[in-house]
């Protein structure tokens, strides 16, 4: 068994460890696209404890985390509220995720070193069991690491400053792509045209191949909310 940390406050609540709070914000992500807090509606803390099981200290924790990628907004008075997101507000952040993930993959073919390279290659074959096994949570965990370990390969900070804020703001609708059957050997297939191009230096290549990827990441999220039929985060008819 794992050391689970908690520190006492001065209500007498309990924070849990950090790996606590973060399962329970996937929780709550999960909840909110699959339409089970309507658009809009308020989030009670001490609601959320009670159907979860926790104290009211991770509940806020984790409600922090989500307002960072603007899937709920934090508002006077009103406390945590389920953003409003319009089809074309997504397609808009979706468009400017894909020219920056295009980007930093061309730079990353250019600026890499052989190392980063090896470690970029490494990393997709062992995703290859995760994809085949189904493994989702894995799969999920990995998928973040060879983004990140491409923004850092493109060797521009303020790049990869840029790409990872817009990641965290996309994070809950990217991971919802994989609840679509036959998702996860697809997507492993195009990230491995994309790693590829990186080793091979072919910098054309490598923007081309991620602008496709974060394309289809973006259409595996509506033919989600299609096959669905709540309307959840308000992009249903």
């Amino acid at each position: 068994m794992g050391i689970w940390l908690a520190t006492r406050h001065d209500d007498g609540d309990y924070e849990l460890s950090s790996t606590a709070v973060d399962k329970l914000a996937d929780d709550l992500t999960k909840a909110i696209i699959a339409g089970e807090f309507a658009p809009g509606s308020r989030l009670d803390e001490q609601q959320l404890a009670q159907r979860y099981s926790v104290s009211r200290t991770p509940v806020r924790e984790a409600l922090r985390q989500l307002a960072t990628s603007g899937l709920i907004e934090i508002r006077p008075r009103r406390g945590a509220v389920v953003t409003q997101v319009t089809p074309t507000q997504l397609e808009e952040l979706f468009v400017a995720m894909a020219e920056l993930e295009a980007t930093c993959a061309r730079l990353a073919a250019l600026s890499m070193a052989p190392t980063e390279r090896r470690r970029l290659q490494d990393l997709h074959e062992r995703m290859e069991k995760m994809a085949k096994d189904g493994d989702v949570p894995a799969f999920t965990d990995a998928n973040h690491y060879l983004h990140t370990m491409i923004y850092a390969g493109a060797h521009n900070a303020v790049l990869a400053d840029m790409a990872a804020a817009m990641r965290r703001r996309l994070s809950p609708f990217r991971r919802a792509q994989f609840r679509v059957e036959g998702r996860l050997p697809r997507s492993h297939a195009e990230h491995g045209t994309v790693v590829r191009a990186i080793i091979q230096a072919d910098a054309q290549g490598a923007h081309a191949a991620m602008l496709q990827h974060v394309t289809l990441v973006e259409q595996s999220f509506e033919e989600l909310c299609a096959a669905s039929t709540l309307a959840p985060l308000g992009l249903g008819s």
